[in-house]
């Protein structure tokens, strides 16, 4: 694999990992752009590198978000290991955050042989991008004003669906579970944050299973391991910058770009391929 076309492809998964656009969408959508062949045969090894820049971008979220990241750890522990203690709002949430995990879980297992079957469409991408944009869009217009304190078992439940829903590319994890934390009349900043929290089990989870799924480092082949190392790198940095960006746009804006550059993009796509600009 090409050294350079990791790095770029991490750059994008880290720019687009939490912002609500679609990190997966992209992965598929600039290769195909590009014309990119460098898993040409080799279904595995893709899966494999985009679970790579996952984890990168989980390295820069959680060192951004390194202390928050460690109160919910160290607090949901406590809550199991001390029942004596009342348990405090980062050990609930800790735990909340973990049961909103499972129906990613139950879907990413019980329907990964439909999911790999239809995750190469690219038109299917591009119409995810855009029926979701278009919710993204209506979601936003709820003035919701509730926090992250205040989030409890019914949130999280139909936070993790919405979940869910992303392991198609173009629905965005993080689009999504904005989109149904505003629906829930959270505020902005609230959603945004509860989608990269969420984020740090579903990630670290298909990490480990796709790590063991392809026999360890040894199932990387060795000319490889280079642009692996380098895509997972470029998306650490990228990831960092776009926790930060995200956080700061969410306070003060709205999510209505976002929206739009998913429906452009949308748009775009649909229009090459009724061309057959590109094959």
């Amino acid at each position: 694999m090409s050294v350079l076309h990791a790095i770029l492809l991490g750059i994008a998964q880290g720019l687009t990992e939490f912002l609500p656009v679609s990190s997966s969408g992209h992965l598929q959508i600039i290769p195909w752009l590009a014309d990119w062949n460098d898993f040409e045969g080799n279904d595995d090894l893709k899966k494999a590198f985009d679970v790579a820049l996952h984890l990168g971008t989980l390295v820069g979220l959680v060192t951004c978000l390194r202390r928050e990241v460690w109160m919910l750890i160290k607090n949901g522990i406590a809550a199991v290991v001390d029942r004596r203690t009342p348990i405090t709002d980062e050990g609930r949430l800790g735990w909340l955050l973990i049961l909103a995990t499972v129906p990613a879980a139950v879907v990413g297992v019980g329907l990964r042989p439909l999911i790999d079957e239809i995750d190469d469409e690219i038109w299917l991408t591009a119409v995810m991008l855009g029926v979701f944009g278009i919710l993204l869009w209506w979601a936003d217009r709820h003035q919701g004003q509730r926090s992250v304190e205040a989030v409890g078992i019914r949130d999280v439940v139909l936070l993790g669906l919405a979940q869910a829903c992303s392991l198609q590319p173009g629905v965005s994890r993080s689009g999504a579970i904005i989109t149904a934390g505003r629906l829930l009349y959270l505020n902005r900043e609230a959603a945004a944050r509860l989608a990269m929290l969420m984020s740090v089990p579903v990630i670290a989870g298909a990490g480990l299973y796709t790590f063991v799924d392809i026999g360890g480092w040894k199932g990387i082949p060795t000319d490889a391991r280079t642009a692996f190392a380098w895509g997972i790198a470029a998306s650490a940095v990228t990831g960092f910058i776009a926790v930060k960006g995200l956080l700061a746009v969410v306070r003060t804006y709205s999510l209505r770009p976002f929206a739009v550059y998913r429906m452009l993009m949308a748009l775009l796509i649909l229009s090459l391929i009724s061309t057959n600009t590109l094959s």
